[in-house]
């Protein structure tokens, strides 16, 4: 009996072995990942600090910055949906800083109907995070120019149309006496952390996968009784 049963034992416990080892990889996985989102909530947190004078993605993202200026009415809309609100438009708006810089600004969310209300230049003080969305990859539709729609946030190409600084400040907070949008601060919840989810997969794999090597042991002993 014991030759009839090693093989499927060491491939029941050899595959179980394996699967497991998956799970507490994605328990690693998964501490690394939550320790990166506390650090990204610490840094949209800190205190606000000017614009820097040339940021890059490497160090400043994230970075809080406040500044006043004029917001224009030069606007880009960016099509999306938001859950529980449905869909929308981005408000990414030319903002002109008191010493004479040209940035982008996320104002937030408006309604599908609310795309063309006016939205008059007005001076503010804002409070906010800089940011270098990861939206754009091949299948994004370009911008329908026309029809005055985008479909991502893509830095380079919204500067380029605004003429601005390839620079996106996401609103915090505003100074405006009159809200035309509802900003969307930054957080890290939008950035995936599936890992609990993966942990949860591999050991459950690993229990069946043991509970069908057990039925296995279980009819090749009765066949040899």
């Amino acid at each position: 009996m014991f030759k009839r049963i090693i093989l499927p034992l060491i491939f029941g416990l050899g595959g179980a072995a394996i699967l497991i080892s998956l799970g507490v990889w994605q328990l690693q996985r998964l501490a690394w990942k939550e320790a990166i989102l506390a650090e990204i909530d610490a840094t949209i947190a800190a205190d606000p600090v000017p614009v820097p004078a040339a940021p890059t993605p490497e160090a400043d993202q994230f970075r809080p910055v406040t500044a006043s200026g004029l917001i224009t009415d030069e606007e880009i809309h960016v099509l999306g949906s938001v859950k529980k609100i449905g869909p929308g438009y981005r408000i990414i708006s030319a903002f002109v800083t008191d010493d004479g810089r040209r940035l982008l600004l996320d104002r937030g969310w408006v309604g599908l109907t609310a795309k063309e209300t006016p939205r008059p230049p007005v001076r503010a003080t804002i409070t906010g995070n800089l940011h270098w969305p990861d939206e754009m990859n091949s299948s994004t539709p370009a911008p329908d120019l026309k029809a005055g729609i985008w479909f991502g946030r893509d830095i380079p190409a919204m500067a380029a149309h605004l003429d601005t600084e390839p620079v996106l400040i996401v609103l915090r907070e505003t100074s405006e006496s009159e809200q035309v949008t509802t900003p969307f601060p930054l957080d890290s919840s939008g950035i995936p952390n599936d890992h609990l989810e993966y942990v949860l997969t591999w050991f459950g794999l690993a229990i069946v996968w043991l509970g069908m090597t057990a039925f296995l042991l279980w009819r090749i002993n009765r066949k040899t009784l």
